[in-house]
């Protein structure tokens, strides 16, 4: 049904005239367009009697029959304009007698839904390089490709990330100068001697190599460093998925399958990628190890992922002021599991 009101409007048909809309339909017969039209809707016409049939002369046999035109019907009455309907924008021509809406290009399958967010659908495929739509064809309705956001949460700039990981650094190193001092000060012992004599002649002093006993004390170091990073990330990533420093930075380590925490297991799986690397620093593997795991985070695009990251399925989100947590229930809400949580 059409939005426009019962009452005389020009005809479209014929402009130069008026007729009556009673919502649905024209009624009546039309009026001049400058004449006052009566008040109310034009009365009812009353139908036409039908003609008498024409006495119809004998037929001899040598005349054939007459046969009569088929009735001429008449065109249907010209509705209304369509629900919702507006006047066109200015300077909008009709298109041109017998034009059709060109197709999209070949392996086209349309833009999303209204409204919709999020990486393109399963199987949607972009228009080919350098292609334009058709003069008045529709924009797409989203900028591709579009950023993903697990969980609804926007991913952790690299910024953020390296300034979070830098402030982690600086709390492990001050934990390893109180944990491994006493181990510290062995291995001054050790090469004291050798660094006293490369200082007071270093053309004639002979360098070599550490002695066994050094060996082992800074690989000692090295292990009681990979055990205090241990200790100090992979329980706080386990409980909330944030150590000191993500949490300063407001970032925070999530799983990709759901917003749960992630666990020890995964933690610790995460964690390990990195941090185990850390007693081959002694033969320089080590740190260049951990410079590629750390620097593979700039080849993923997508969702920012670095091996560790895959390796554990966790993805790393920025997260907002509150907290970001799953809504627990109540301790007096029902339990679909059997009270068990």
């Amino acid at each position: 049904m059409s939005s426009l009101p019962a009452g005389w409007y020009k005809d479209p048909a014929d402009p130069s005239t008026q007729r009556w809309w009673d919502g649905e339909g024209w009624l009546g017969k039309p009026l001049p367009a400058d004449q006052t039209p009566p008040d109310g809707p034009p009365p009812a016409e009353e139908p036409a009697p039908a003609p008498e049939p024409a006495p119809v002369a004998p037929v001899t046999p040598a005349t054939p029959p007459v046969l009569s035109a088929p009735p001429v019907q008449a065109p249907p009455p010209i509705q209304g304009p369509p629900p919702g309907w507006g006047a066109p924008p200015p300077g909008w021509q009709p298109p041109p007698p017998g034009w059709q809406q060109p197709p999209p290009p070949p392996g086209w399958q349309g833009p999303p839904p209204q409204g919709w967010q999020g990486p393109p659908p399963q199987g949607w495929q972009g228009p080919p390089p350098g292609w334009q739509p058709p003069p008045g064809y529709p924009p797409f309705p989203f900028p591709y490709p579009v950023q993903a956001r697990p969980h609804g949460l926007a991913l952790a700039g690299l910024g953020r990330r390296l300034v979070a990981r830098l402030i982690d650094i600086a709390v492990v190193l001050v934990l390893n100068v109180i944990v491994n001092g006493w181990l510290a000060y062995q291995l001054w012992l050790e090469i004291e001697p050798t660094y006293r004599a490369i200082m007071a002649d270093p053309l004639t002093a002979e360098t070599g190599s550490a002695s066994p006993r050094a060996s082992w004390i800074y690989l000692a170091m090295l292990v009681v460093a990979t055990a205090l990073w241990c200790a100090y990330e992979v329980p706080a990533l386990a409980a909330s998925g944030q150590t000191l420093g993500k949490r300063i930075m407001g970032i925070k380590v999530m799983k990709l399958d759901d917003t749960g925490p992630l666990g020890g297991g995964r933690a610790f799986a995460r964690w390990s990628r990195l941090g185990m690397w850390t007693p081959l620093w002694s033969c320089y593997i080590g740190f260049i190890a951990q410079l590629i795991y750390a620097g593979s985070v700039l080849f993923e695009p997508k969702l920012h992922q670095a091996l560790h990251d895959k390796s554990a399925r966790t993805v790393v989100v920025a997260v907002p002021p509150r907290q970001f947590q799953p809504a627990e229930p109540s301790a007096g809400e029902n339990d679909i599991s059997g009270g068990r949580r």
